[in-house]
Parts: C-alpha cells; sequence; structure tokens
C-alpha cells in the first residue's frame, strides 16, 4: 500500500478527472454491488459473524474487495509509464532504426506507442483500457494482471455466497417437485430467525448480483487469460499484432527472411519476471530492454518502419462523394452502417465533399483511414485519422506511387 501512496500525487488535476468515466463508473459499481450484496447477505442470511466460519468468510470478502480495489487503482493512477518529452536515442546513428512521434516531439522508443486518448508515447505499450481510463503499459502492467485475476477470484466467491443464501432461504419454503430428494440443511438454518426476513426485494437484489458476478466472471477471466498467454511470451498486444503483419509482410512479398521476436527471453519464468516482481514495480527503465542473443537491440522497431511504408504502399484513396458529420451510429447512412458502427475508441472524422482519404484497414461498411492534406495545412498540425462510413466515398484510380514496393522488397504478383 506504500508503494502506491508514494506514487500516486494529486498534485495534477488532470489525475483526478479520471474518475469522471463511464467505463470507471461502471467497473466500480459492479465491484461495489457484489461486494455489499455478498456482506450483507452472509450476515443477515447465511453465515452468521458469531460462528467461525462465519467470521473468517466475512473476512475474506473485505480481503477480495481490498485486494480488488488495491490493484485497480494502482493500476489507474500510478498508470504506464510514459517516454518523456524530447527523448532521442543515446547514439544518435541509431534514429534511423525508430519513428518520430510529431505530437511528443520525440522518439518513439523500443515497444512503446503513441496514445492518442493520453496524447503521449506510452511505454511498452498493451491497450487503452477504458474500464480503468488509463493505458495499460510497463509500469502498471502487473497491476492491471492481477486486477483480472482477483476480481473473477473475488466474485466466484460472492457467487457461492448468493447462491447458498437464495438456497438455504427458499428451501423451505418454494416446492420444486424434488419431494424424493432428501437434503439436510440443519446446519444452515438460522436458530433465531434472521432480524430481517429474506423478502422479494432482497431475493431480486441477490439474483442480480449473482448475475453480475457470473457475468464478470466470464468476462474478466476471459482477458486474463488473454493477457497470461502474452505475458508468458513477454509480448503486449500490440507487439502480437506487430508480429503477424510482420510474418505477413514477408508472405505477400515473398522474401526469404523469417522475423524472431527479439524480447522473448526463451523461458516462460523469464518471460515472466519481465512482468512481475516482488516490489511490484518492473526492472529497468521502460527505455532499453534486454533481447535474444540472435536478435539487434531494434529489430521490432526496424520492423515496424518497414510496416509503416508497406503500409502507405498498400493504402488506398478514397475521394469523399457525401457529408459525413462524424457521429458514431449515424442513422442517415442506412441500416447496415448504423448497426455495424466499429465497436471501439478509435474516432471518427468529419468529412466534406471534395477531401480526399488515404485508408489503410476497414470492415464491411466501414473504412479507417486519414484525411489527405497539403504540406501548408500539414505544418504544426496532428494528422486527423478515423473511421467513415463506405458509402461516403468513393475509390480513386490507383496512382502509380501506390502501386510500387518498398525499396528493396518484391511484390507478390
Amino acid at each position: 500500500m506504500g508503494t502506491f501512496c508514494t506514487v500516486v500525487k494529486f498534485e495534477n488535476p488532470q489525475e483526478l478527472k479520471r474518475l469522471c468515466h463511464w467505463g470507471l463508473i461502471i467497473a466500480l459499481g459492479v465491484i461495489a454491488i457484489c461486494s455489499t450484496m455478498a456482506m450483507i447477505d452472509s450476515v443477515l442470511w447465511y453465515w452468521p459473524l458469531h460462528t467461525t466460519g462465519g467470521s473468517v468468510n466475512f473476512i475474506m470478502l473485505i480481503n477480495w474487495t481490498v485486494m480488488i480495489l488495491y490493484n485497480y487503482f494502482n493500476a489507474m493512477f500510478v498508470g504506464p509509464g510514459f517516454v518523456p518529452l524530447g527523448w532521442k536515442p543515446k547514439n544518435s546513428q541509431d534514429s534511423v532504426y525508430l519513428q518520430y512521434c510529431k505530437v511528443c516531439q520525440a522518439y518513439k522508443a523500443p515497444r512503446s506507442h503513441h496514445c492518442r486518448k493520453c496524447n503521449r508515447c506510452v511505454m511498452k505499450m498493451d491497450h487503452h483500457c477504458p474500464w480503468i481510463n488509463n493505458c495499460c503499459g510497463d509500469q502498471n502492467h502487473a497491476s492491471f494482471t492481477l486486477f483480472l485475476l482477483l476480481a473473477p477470484l473475488g466474485c466466484i466467491h460472492a457467487a457461492f455466497i448468493f447462491v447458498m443464501t437464495m438456497y438455504t432461504q427458499l428451501y423451505n419454503r418454494l416446492s420444486f417437485g424434488w419431494n424424493t430428494v432428501k437434503i439436510d440443511m440443519s446446519a444452515a438454518r438460522r436458530d433465531p430467525l434472521p432480524i430481517i426476513p429474506f423478502g422479494l426485494a432482497a431475493f431480486a437484489a441477490t439474483l442480480f448480483a449473482l448475475g453480475l458476478a457470473l457475468g464478470t466472471t466470464i468476462a474478466v477471466g476471459m482477458l486474463f487469460f488473454i493477457q497470461m498467454k502474452i505475458i508468458l511470451r513477454n509480448k503486449t498486444s500490440i507487439e502480437s499484432w506487430i508480429e503477424e503483419k510482420a510474418k505477413d509482410r514477408i508472405q505477400y512479398y515473398q522474401l526469404d527472411d523469417d522475423f524472431v521476436f527479439p524480447y522473448d527471453m526463451g523461458s516462460r519464468w523469464k518471460n515472466f519476471k519481465q512482468v512481475f516482481t516482488w516490489s511490484g514495480v518492473p526492472e529497468g527503465d521502460g527505455l532499453d530492454w534486454p533481447v535474444r542473443e540472435d536478435c539487434h537491440q531494434y529489430s521490432l522497431t526496424i520492423e515496424q518502419v518497414k510496416k509503416k511504408a508497406d503500409k502507405r504502399v498498400r493504402s488506398v484513396r478514397y475521394k469523399v462523394i457525401e457529408d459525413y458529420s462524424g457521429t458514431c451510429c449515424p442513422l442517415n447512412r442506412g441500416i447496415k452502417t448504423f448497426f455495424t458502427s466499429p465497436r471501439t475508441e478509435e474516432p471518427r472524422i468529419r468529412l466534406q465533399k471534395g477531401e480526399f482519404i488515404l485508408a489503410t484497414r476497414g470492415v464491411r461498411y466501414w473504412l479507417y483511414g486519414g484525411k489527405i492534406l497539403d504540406d501548408s495545412v500539414l505544418e504544426g498540425v496532428s494528422r486527423i485519422r478515423g473511421w467513415f462510413p463506405r458509402n461516403c466515398v468513393e475509390k480513386c484510380p490507383c496512382d502509380a506511387e501506390t502501386d510500387q514496393a518498398p525499396e528493396g522488397e518484391k511484390k507478390n504478383r
């Protein structure tokens, strides 16, 4: 707890604004409902506090809540760690292997990526999580993963309390047609009866909390297994995607090459220790990373530079034929476009007829790309990128520039 208090300082009012977000409100609401109902059900209707088992059960419920909230707020306020503004590699010649961030006015350190939500380059960025209203990265990856582990475990305990409470309270009141089944529930019965009867409101609240607990167990549990899968390979979600695109690029251009992920230490235990430490603080400064013996210090960043060049080659130019207001789910673009709006926090961009867009990816009814701006307009302005409906644009004839392969690579015809 001391580590959290020493790191989290509310000197910046912007940090307090993190509390005003829909993801945070929903997450804390679920934790509050499940924890409160589990404690109330245990004390009033299931396991009395004056018994040894009831006391241990109540202490465990409090313990789950404290640990969950500690790791949750740790992940949110400690944050992922940001690349210092104006950062440059120690050896200036290494800058050719790195991408330059115009927003942060700095080079992107190995394993770092720029987050549009945080408006900074994040160290070892995994993803921007709306539930903590912050990025998951180098400094808070362990706390975030522990939260993903503890939340399902706490919900499983709470779900057990909810089920047993409803069963013990309704056993002598309702007939399920199980007259031939003999179950001894004498140990669970209250003597004397509880001061507050288990009424319809209590049943409805317990049933609702049970649904939240089971849903959280499944959803958050799946996220935990996904995170552990990439942690044991010493990767992030973004790096897994980069590796996949690297293999796709090699296959597309028929290259006699093989991409080897440089940060896999060759042992799951060694990879595990790259994230989890006894102190809770990851080793290193978040800028330099240990790599495999057969890899270059900038193997991943070199691949990113190649991927970016390939992305420009494969991008498609579109011309805007109808205005688009930039709304998330536009009603005037058709029913299919409305219901297939991308489920992501990535922005939508406003379009005006006659503008040109360079699209880099898309789904059936939506495209993602950036506006093509004049050099005079582009100076000092960050790129305008986001999603937009396909039926607002039309494909331009292929230019000679976009039909060429990157230098040194052969296109697969």
